[in-house]
C-alpha cells in the first residue's frame, strides 16, 4: 500500500512534529516525522516496501543494522517505542524467537516479527540542548505537557518580597486581606469571610 504525506504538524505537548498520511483508500493517520521526509513524499508500507526512510516494515522484514522508529511492541498497537525527538531503534539480528532490537536506553528485547516499525530516527534531534534562557519559558513548557511547576513558598523570600517573608518571625501574620487591597499586598485568603478551622455552633 502507497500513501503520500499531506502535511507536517505541530502538536502542543509533543516535541515532535506529526505527519498527515493520507492512503490510497482516502484513510488519513498521524505518525511521527522520521528525519528527512518532506511534504507531498510518497511512502510505502507493508512487507514488500522498499527500505527508504518513512516506509513503514515489519521488523522482520528490515535488514539487520537498519535504524527505526515507532517500533510496535505487539502487531497493531500502532507504535509504542521511540517516538519521542531524536530516538531511534537498531535492528540487531533476526532470530527464530524474533527479531532483536537495541533499544534508546541500551537495552535489547525481542519483538514479534510482525510488528510494524518506520524506516529512520525521528526528527527534531537536539532539541532538548536548547537552554530555555528565562523561567517563563519552562513555566509555559510544562504547562502545555501538564507539569506542575513548582512555587516557592513566602516564609522562604525575604521579607522585602513578600509578606510572609523573613525567618525571623512565624508565619502569624494574619493571612485575610481586603478585597480592595494592593496586587503586592494581596496574598492568602483574598476577601475570606471566614479563616481558620470551622467550629460547630451549639444548639
Amino acid at each position: 500500500m502507497k500513501g503520500q504525506i499531506i502535511a507536517l504538524l505541530h502538536e502542543p505537548g509533543r516535541g515532535t512534529p506529526l505527519a498527515a498520511i493520507e492512503l490510497e483508500s482516502g484513510e488519513v493517520y498521524y505518525s511521527v516525522v522520521p528525519e528527512g521526509i518532506h511534504e507531498g513524499q510518497v511512502i510505502e508500507l507493508g512487507a514488500a516496501a522498499s527500505v527508504k526512510v518513512g516506509n513503514v516494515l515489519p521488523i522482520g522484514k528490515i535488514p539487520e543494522g537498519t535504524i527505526v522508529c515507532n517500533v510496535e511492541l505487539s502487531p497493531g498497537d500502532g507504535g509504542k517505542i521511540a517516538r519521542s525527538s531524536g530516538s531511534y531503534v537498531t535492528v540487531v539480528s533476526h532470530t527464530s524467537e524474533g527479531t532483536i532490537l537495541k533499544l534508546p536506553s541500551g537495552k535489547t528485547r525481542y519483538v514479534n516479527d510482525l510488528c510494524l516499525a518506520t524506516i529512520g530516527a525521528v526528527s527534531a534531534a537536539g532539541r532538548t540542548e536548547k537552554p530555555f534562557l528565562k523561567a517563563g519559558a519552562k513555566f509555559h513548557w510544562m504547562r502545555a505537557k501538564g507539569h506542575k511547576y513548582p512555587r516557592t513558598r513566602g516564609r522562604a523570600m525575604v521579607a522585602a518580597v513578600h509578606p510572609y517573608g523573613s525567618s525571623k518571625r512565624g508565619a502569624r501574620k494574619v493571612t485575610t486581606v481586603s478585597r480592595h487591597a494592593p496586587p503586592g499586598q494581596k496574598v492568602g485568603l483574598i476577601a475570606a469571610k471566614s479563616a481558620g478551622r470551622k467550629r460547630r455552633k451549639r444548639k
